[in-house]
C-alpha cells in the first residue's frame, strides 16, 4: 500500500513543476507563458488583476448572477418564506436575492420564517465582504502606476569622441517629469564555460549617465564600448551567433502619483545597426527658442 501512495505524491510533483518553455522568435528570447493573464488560473487574485478589463467585468458579472442564484435556489427550497413573493415563482426570490446582497431593502418584499432571516443573515455577510472585496480589486487595477516612456526602435554602434559606443535613445510620452530616472542595460549571451558547460550569462552594461534628475524628454542613452565592455570585440554575427539580447530597464518616480514607474525594452542583434547614427530630432527656430520633433524619433543615418 506504501507504493501507490508515494506514486501518487511522485505525481503531484511532477504536476507542481510544469515545464517551462523557452525560444527564440525573430532573434527575441521568449519565454512562453510569461505575463499571460490566462496562466495564473491557480492565482485568482493575481487573475484579475491581469484580465483585460472586458474579462475582469465579465467574471465579476458571472459571479454576481451565480451568487443570486444560489441565495435564490436557498429561498425556493423554504416554501413560502418570502412576503409578497408569488408562490413558486423563483423569479421573485432571485430578485429579493439581489435586492439582500446589494443592501436595497426595497421593503416589498421580506423574510417571514426563522430560515429565511438565517438566509439572509448568511447572504449580507457575503454581501459585504463581496462589495469589499471587488472595491479592493477595481482600486488595485486602477491605482497601478504606469509609464509611457518609448524607446527607439533600433539601437546603433557609432565612433562618440574617437570610441565605439552603443547609442539608442528613449522619450517621455506623457509630458511630465519621471524624477530619479534610472536606465540599466544588461547584455545576456550563451556562453560555453572552460568546464564545457553551455549557460546563459547577464553582463552589466557602464554607462556614460545612467541617471538623471528629472526625465521628461529625450534620453540618449550610451555605452562605451571599450576593453572593459562585454561588447568589445563583438561583430553582428557574432552577436547573432551567441543570440544576445540587449535588455532595458528604466525606474524612476512619475511626479503626478507619487509612485515608482518602470518600462522596459529588449534589442536583439537584429534591431543593433552598425556604422550609422541617428537623425538629429533638437532643432532650433527662428525666434532663438528650441524644439524637438519626434517624428524622427526612430530614424537613423549611415555614416558617409
Amino acid at each position: 500500500m506504501k507504493f501507490p501512495f508515494k506514486r501518487l505524491v511522485r505525481k503531484q510533483r511532477q504536476r507542481s513543476q510544469p515545464i517551462v518553455h523557452l525560444r527564440f522568435r525573430n532573434g527575441n528570447f521568449e519565454i512562453m507563458g510569461l505575463n499571460v493573464w490566462h496562466s495564473y488560473w491557480r492565482d485568482p487574485y493575481h487573475l484579475l488583476l491581469t484580465v483585460p478589463w472586458t474579462g475582469f467585468v465579465l467574471l465579476i458579472c458571472i459571479f454576481y448572477i451565480a451568487i443570486n442564484t444560489l441565495f435564490a435556489i436557498a429561498y425556493f427550497l423554504g416554501g413560502d418564506c418570502i412576503a409578497n413573493a408569488r408562490p413558486g415563482s423563483f423569479l421573485d426570490v432571485f430578485f429579493f436575492s439581489v435586492q439582500t446582497l446589494a443592501s436595497i431593502g426595497y421593503g416589498a418584499m421580506y423574510p417571514k420564517t426563522n430560515y429565511a432571516n438565517m438566509i439572509v443573515t448568511i447572504e449580507a455577510i457575503i454581501g459585504v465582504m463581496g462589495i469589499a472585496v471587488m472595491t479592493g480589486l477595481a482600486f488595485a487595477r486602477f491605482s497601478r502606476p504606469t509609464a509611457r516612456v518609448i524607446f527607439s526602435r533600433v539601437a546603433v554602434i557609432v565612433p562618440h569622441e574617437g570610441v565605439p559606443t552603443l547609442i539608442f535613445r528613449s522619450a517621455n510620452q506623457r509630458r511630465n517629469l519621471i524624477l530619479e530616472a534610472q536606465m540599466r542595460v544588461y547584455l545576456m549571451r550563451d556562453e560555453i564555460t572552460a568546464e564545457g558547460q553551455f549557460m546563459r550569462r547577464i553582463f552589466d552594461l557602464k554607462l556614460l549617465r545612467q541617471q538623471t534628475p528629472g526625465f521628461a524628454l529625450s534620453w540618449s542613452v550610451m555605452h562605451v564600448i571599450d576593453e572593459s565592455s562585454p561588447l568589445y570585440g563583438m561583430t553582428s554575427e557574432s552577436l547573432s551567433q551567441t543570440n544576445s539580447l540587449l535588455m532595458i530597464s528604466l525606474t524612476g518616480i512619475d511626479e503626478t502619483v507619487a509612485q515608482v514607474v518602470h518600462a522596459r525594452h529588449c534589442y536583439n542583434a537584429n534591431n543593433i545597426v552598425w556604422n550609422s547614427r541617428f537623425v538629429d530630432i533638437l532643432h532650433h527656430a527662428s525666434d532663438g527658442h528650441r524644439y524637438i520633433d519626434y517624428e524622427h524619433f526612430h530614424d537613423v543615418l549611415p555614416l558617409e
